[in-house]
């Protein structure tokens, strides 16, 4: 009875598991083609079920400030939207490597950098441009392990840049 009563439970979080690319398409969000890195290295590593995505940088899109630094050139909000850009960004890659955003398991661990101001202390606020994001994606399974910073400068004096650690099905 035990294991018809799990195997029941475990149907149900099948079925009610959130389809993150109708989740995109509900919410507007067209993913990019996958821009090839700026230097020797590569876009992501696979060991195992875990996919390791490189740091990536806000794209620059008209009408939205990615550039400069958070605290004196940009406002918290500016630094959440381009948190969020870079996000899509990242799942863009994401869904490159994995074949298809299905594949995610979960989302484990995302690392922010903060292009900011020596005074900032609001790196938190702007990380959840990104977190916010993968959680309205994947449910759930967006919820994950999180590290904000502020760095003294970034490549291209990007506002953010984001690294993620995904655990793939």
């Amino acid at each position: 009875m035990k294991y018809i009563f799990l195997l029941i439970v475990g149907m149900i979080s099948i079925c009610h598991a959130q389809d993150p690319n109708k989740k995109l398409q509900e919410l507007g969000i067209q993913l990019t083609e996958l821009k090839p890195p700026v230097a020797n290295y590569v876009k992501a590593v696979q060991t195992g079920k875990l996919l390791y995505l490189s740091g990536h940088i806000p794209d620059e899109v008209a009408g939205k400030k990615t550039r400069g630094k958070i605290g004196s050139q940009l406002t918290v909000e500016e630094g959440k939207e381009a948190a969020r850009i870079t996000t899509i960004g990242l799942l863009s890659t994401l869904q490159y490597y994995a074949g298809n955003l299905n594949n995610v398991k979960r989302i484990v661990k995302v690392n922010g950098m903060i292009n900011a101001d020596p005074a900032f202390t609001q790196h938190p606020a702007v990380m959840n441009g990104c977190s916010d994001l993968l959680v309205e994606v994947f449910g759930d399974a967006g919820r994950h392990a999180r590290a904000a910073v502020g760095m003294a400068s970034l490549p291209f004096d990007a506002a953010v840049e984001i690294e993620m650690i995904v655990e793939l099905k």
